[in-house]
């Protein structure tokens, strides 16, 4: 499901700087950006934007949901209730040298996209052809970003865990991706009448 989503975002990020931007020379991975060598030398990491997942939380407000399930008329199962999580996403717009402008460029491209379109979803994207849509979770996935900001020292130790050398980026919190495996716990009869044996004399 988290490749499904970053999958959708490239996707879709490809497409608004070819058709709105007229660049159609743009190239968007999905890849650490953490591999990138401190000489930036030639690899797929070179002169594109990277989309990264640097973080995973859960969101905590959806945690206490109801483990029963009512598919059926006559039953009822117990699934364990999906796990919410809140994705941190790194952009980053690697060009160097005299490319160092148009980094800068492709990453304001990056912000106007996120600015004009930040709820996504499945059915409505253009990686739907591409994508198996027979797993109910995966076709009712949605979305959100939001622009995250982050403090000087966070950014110092941010890439200092992704090896130290910075390139232009922008880091964006996406909201939220469910993942659950639909494995059921056990299935039981619904309650339909209740006896009781009290005395109505007493």
């Amino acid at each position: 499901m988290i490749d499904i989503a970053l999958i959708l975002l490239r996707d879709e990020l490809t497409s608004y700087i070819n058709v709105s931007k007229n660049d159609n020379s743009v190239v968007v991975n999905i890849d650490n950006i953490g591999l990138l060598e401190p000489g930036g030398g030639s690899s797929s990491l070179s002169d594109s934007i990277i989309i990264t997942l640097v973080n995973i939380e859960e969101e905590s407000t959806l945690k206490n949901q109801s483990a029963v399930r009512r598919p059926f008329i006559n039953n009822a199962t117990y699934q364990n209730p999906p796990v919410y999580l809140n994705l941190y996403v790194l952009f980053t717009s690697n060009y160097s040298g005299t490319n160092y402008p148009l980094a800068l460029k492709r990453l304001s491209y990056i912000i106007q996209f996120l600015q004009s379109k930040n709820s996504f979803s499945v059915a409505s994207s253009i990686s739907a052809g591409s994508i198996d849509l027979s797993q109910s979770d995966i076709s009712d996935l949605k979305f959100t970003l939001e622009l995250y900001t982050l403090t000087f020292e966070q950014i110092n130790h941010l890439w200092g865990s992704l090896g130290g050398r910075q390139v232009p980026f922008a880091m964006y919190k996406l909201r939220l991706v469910a993942i659950t495996d639909r494995a059921i716990i056990r299935e039981v009869p619904l309650i339909e009448e209740i006896e009781t044996r009290a005395n109505p004399n007493n």
